[in-house]
């Protein structure tokens, strides 16, 4: 079985800093924040195994997959999956813009 890489685009980074960030404040503690970038990243991890484990989107090499109130927007190259947004499933849809973010 053919292993995929993964990158992350400079968005992608900055969702999840922001993500981790607003608990941190919110909570005033890290806890929370720390146990959610595991799961987040636990969750890209088992993309490098199997690519097509999120959701098909309206872009043909781009997927979601859930991963609690968050969805891991990623798009699909030959042995790369770059991860292209963090997106918390609870913000309103019409503020989700990808195709911005799809090389």
């Amino acid at each position: 079985m053919v292993k995929f890489k993964i990158d992350w685009s400079i968005e992608a980074k900055l969702d999840l800093i922001d993500i981790l960030d607003y608990y941190i404040k919110r909570n005033k503690s890290k806890t929370y924040s720390i146990k959610l970038n595991a799961k987040i990243n636990r969750s890209i991890k088992l993309l490098s195994k199997n690519p097509f484990l999120g959701v098909p989107t309206d872009y043909d090499s781009v997927r979601a997959l859930i991963t609690g109130d968050y969805q891991i927007i990623y798009e699909i190259f030959d042995q790369l999956i770059l991860v292209i947004m963090i997106w918390d499933c609870r913000r309103d849809p019409e503020d989700k813009i990808i195709d911005q973010r799809i090389k």
